[in-house]
């Protein structure tokens, strides 16, 4: 794991929102995520975020990080599997750099 696939850690989302950020369900209840990590692996920029709940049961969701214009970020669903997998890989080896959660 060296060059290119080596994740970069990155703040922008918690400059931008703190260390929780509020989601929509497809219900359409907002729901509270914790900031684990925001990290660009290749070209493209993940969030590794977590609900009280998922806490409990030590999952990890994984989203895509865009820039929405006006210097907003949003968050988009990893929809393909091989996608989520690469993005749980790439928050594996940020954890492993820096020796645990943030």
């Amino acid at each position: 794991m060296t060059g290119k696939w080596e994740p970069q850690p990155l703040d922008r989302l918690r400059e931008a929102y703190g260390i929780d950020v509020e989601l929509l369900a497809d219900d359409g209840e907002a729901e509270s995520f914790r900031i684990l990590a925001e990290y660009r692996l290749n070209d493209a920029v993940y969030a590794a975020l977590q609900t009280a709940m998922m806490r409990k049961e030590d999952e990890v969701a994984f989203f895509r990080v865009l820039d929405g214009g006006d210097g907003r970020l949003e968050l988009e669903s990893i929809e393909d599997e091989d996608e989520w997998e690469t993005a749980a890989e790439g928050y594996d080896a940020l954890l492993f750099e820096s020796g645990g959660h943030r």
